[in-house]
């Protein structure tokens, strides 16, 4: 009776750390979104320049973007819990400079400081809840969760964003954080188990640190500013990016010889994991293609206002979560991850079509909420089974790698393909003005080659994940990869 009492509560403490956990991401997330919807009002109260706004979010997504590899590391070498609650300590204290900002210098520093929090506090979860739970039910339950949150975040940002804005004001959408990191750090110190990580006893790679973490940020930046504003050919973009090539490569040169490598590479021997980030790389950029030019669809043509465009995609969240929370991981049980992740890259691919469709005098019943409603079924199949699928047979001494690894190729792929479908959006409106298309036509065919070029990479998604994964009908059998052997 004793012994059932005590699986019990410790089988209890497990999913409350996994809210803790959760909560704790869902606040980094919601903190992307929500900013975007309050930047004009930002632009407004701060005189911030057009360019010069663009650094509010550019500031946070160079540090988040350039420090989660390394963050995830980190907690495998020194403490997963640790590193989750220093996280926290930093996003919440940067949150609070933020909302007391004055000053344009004081906000863009604060974002700055913000996102090493981000990366701190998102790039070990994923390695905590496979470690939390070992039984693949269990786990693709648990993962399930955290990608409704992961994904759903976006669109629940749009909403929490357009009510603080217009309720109250753009310092709130910073305030709101602070009781929030409070309360899930206290409670992160009672029901997160204290972990020790592997200690630099070989010694600590700080080439190895320095070197990925100069490159992520420098391509970060390449993406965010150069390639947006200059165009892809253009020589600072093409020396930007080539700058932050040529560091990957010296980073993988260094890892491939280190003694204790901050990324070991036989990571990438597992085909399964190599094909899961590569996956989710080229799938993202159709997620945020969605929700950001599709925010814009709704703004600048059918003229929604932020409170009307979190609402117009409410339908996606919850669809999302309900697949999230309630059939995935029986989905995954029942027909295995890649047989559950396929048809989610499908929906996904097609409300990229139908958001390709759409008119100048589209109408939210017919143009908006079927897109919405795909993108939600999409997203909640395909995110719960590729998370699975990226930890499949880690190591538990690199779970923080891989975790932190799952996150970079979302955060790295989602910029990269955003500033690729933000330069083809612009460079089409302008070609449709020139010919003499009206503004709001303009607009829209400038969106809609974008969402073609979302829906192609969504395509290639599809086709690495027919082409790498193998077919499982049972996790158990997802549960034995190539890296493991490889090892």
């Amino acid at each position: 009776m004793t012994t059932d009492s005590t699986t019990t509560a410790s089988d209890r403490s497990r999913w409350v750390a996994l809210v803790v956990l959760c909560i704790g991401m869902l606040m980094i997330v919601l903190d992307v979104t929500v900013v975007n919807v309050a930047l004009p009002t930002i632009q407004d109260d701060l005189g911030f320049s057009q360019s010069n706004l663009a650094w509010v979010v550019n500031a946070y997504m160079i540090a988040f973007g350039g420090l989660l590899l390394l963050a995830g590391r980190l907690g495998d070498l020194i403490s997963r819990r640790g590193v989750f609650l220093a996280g926290l300590g930093v996003f919440t204290a940067a949150s609070l400079v933020c909302g007391l900002a004055q000053s344009q210098a004081m906000l863009v520093g604060a974002r700055f400081v913000q996102g090493v929090g981000g990366a701190m506090t998102s790039a070990v979860i994923l390695g905590m809840i496979v470690t939390m739970f070992p039984a693949p039910r269990d786990q693709a339950k648990a993962i399930g969760v955290f990608a409704f949150v992961a994904s759903a975040g976006g669109s629940i940002g749009l909403l929490a964003g357009g009510v603080i804005t217009q309720a109250v004001n753009w310092h709130w959408i910073f305030f709101v954080n602070l009781p929030i990191g409070v309360a899930t750090a206290v409670m992160a110190t009672r029901v997160l188990a204290h972990d020790r990580g592997a200690g630099f006893g070989q010694g600590a790679d700080v080439a190895g640190a320095a070197l990925v973490t100069c490159a992520l940020m420098l391509l970060v930046y390449t993406m965010v500013k150069p390639a947006v504003e200059d165009g892809w050919g253009a020589t600072r973009t093409l020396a930007c990016g080539g700058a932050a090539l040529g560091l990957l490569v010296l980073f993988i040169a260094r890892e491939a010889t280190a003694r204790n490598p901050l990324m070991p590479l036989r990571v990438f021997r597992s085909r399964t994991v190599a094909a899961s980030n590569a996956i989710q790389a080229l799938l993202v950029p159709g997620m945020f293609g969605s929700f950001f030019l599709g925010a814009l669809y709704l703004e600048r043509i059918l003229g929604y206002s932020p409170l009307q465009i979190g609402l117009a995609f409410l339908p996606a969240t919850v669809v999302m979560g309900t697949l999230s929370f309630r059939y995935s991981e029986r989905l995954i049980t029942r027909f295995g991850a890649r047989n559950t992740l396929m048809p989610g890259i499908v929906l996904i691919g097609m409300s990229l079509a139908l958001w390709a469709r759409t008119p100048v005098d589209g109408t939210y019943v017919l143009d908006v909420l079927p897109v919405a409603t795909l993108l939600g079924a999409g997203a909640g199949l395909a995110f719960p089974a590729l998370m699975g699928l990226a930890m499949t047979g880690v190591d538990p001494a690199e779970a923080g790698l891989a975790s932190g690894l799952v996150n970079t190729s979302a955060q790295v792929g989602g910029a990269l393909g955003m500033a690729l479908l933000a330069t083809i959006a612009a460079t089409r409106t302008e070609s449709l003005r020139s010919a003499g298309d009206s503004a709001a036509a303009a607009l829209n065919g400038g969106y809609h080659l974008a969402y073609v070029i979302g829906a192609a990479l969504v395509v290639a998604a599809f086709a690495v994940g027919a082409l790498a994964l193998r077919n499982e009908r049972e996790p158990a059998a997802a549960a034995q990869p190539a890296y493991s052997e490889a090892r």
